[in-house]
């Protein structure tokens, strides 16, 4: 009872926060810590305010690091030139943090920097999607498919209404039709089904229990033979999720 206390509080606070900014979406820190509340699996991060606080992030959470520009203006990071990936030195970090703040002024002139998100670099593995978003007629649903490039490129999910169990989740990810490459295709290991499958229940159960959140990605989700680690992930909320809700019970 105490975990499920704490996780509500987390999200609470970070919602009411955004929401009393008049942010319609999370920061990328905001909606990892939600993510990690409900225990989602989470690569080790932190948000360096300034450069040393940069370097010593790094060393802590070991190399090879991951640096992102976090910025209320700037939500698609990769456009900005806001993402910095395999970093190994203190040499690389410490010029990396300068060509991100660099790279985020020359993208949006007066864009508010929050800071740099400092991430431990995941190995690379098969990559999914996993998602929510909430539907006018059936309400909270999960989404399920490949990753990465693909997602778009595809086409290839499944969607579940919430709540999924895992029985559920596991019928979602054997449904889609690229399943076979998540089975160990062409000597690859095979993915940790059980892994995803708990992460689209906790997908579920944050649907569920946070009616402010719209739309939620979590994309990519690195997936290799015995865990899964969530790299991304980005939360929108509804413009008034307490007009929604009434709406969706006169229904």
């Amino acid at each position: 009872m105490i975990a499920i206390k704490n996780r509500d509080n987390v999200a609470d606070r970070i919602i009411k926060e955004a929401e009393e900014q008049q942010r319609s979406a999370l920061l990328e820190p905001e909606a990892k810590a939600i993510c990690r509340a409900y225990e989602l699996p989470l690569p080790p991060f932190e948000v360096a305010a300034n450069k040393k606080q940069a370097v010593d992030f790094a060393e802590k959470l070991s190399y090879p690091v991951v640096l992102k520009i976090v910025s209320p203006d700037i939500m698609h990071k990769t456009e900005a030139g806001g993402v910095l990936l395999d970093l190994n030195s203190t040499a690389e970090v410490e010029e990396g943090y300068e060509r991100l703040l660099s790279n985020a002024k020359m993208f949006k002139k007066d864009a508010r920097i929050v800071g740099v998100l400092i991430q431990h670099m995941v190995a690379k593995g098969l990559e999914v999607i996993v998602g929510g978003l909430r539907d006018p007629q059936f309400g909270a649903v999960v989404m399920f498919g490949l990753g990465g490039i693909f997602t778009e490129v595809l086409e290839d999910v499944t969607f579940g209404i919430t709540p999924v169990n895992e029985w559920d989740a596991r019928g979602m990810i054997r449904c889609i039709r690229a399943h076979r490459t998540l089975t160990g295709f062409r000597g690859q290991p095979p993915a940790d089904e059980g892994a995803i499958a708990r992460i689209i229940c906790g997908v579920s159960k944050m649907m569920d229990e946070n009616p402010s959140i719209g739309q939620l990605d979590l994309n990519p989700v690195m997936v290799c033979e015995h865990e899964c680690s969530i790299v991304d992930a980005r939360i929108v909320l509804v413009e008034e999720p307490s007009k929604q809700l009434v709406t969706s019970e006169k229904g």
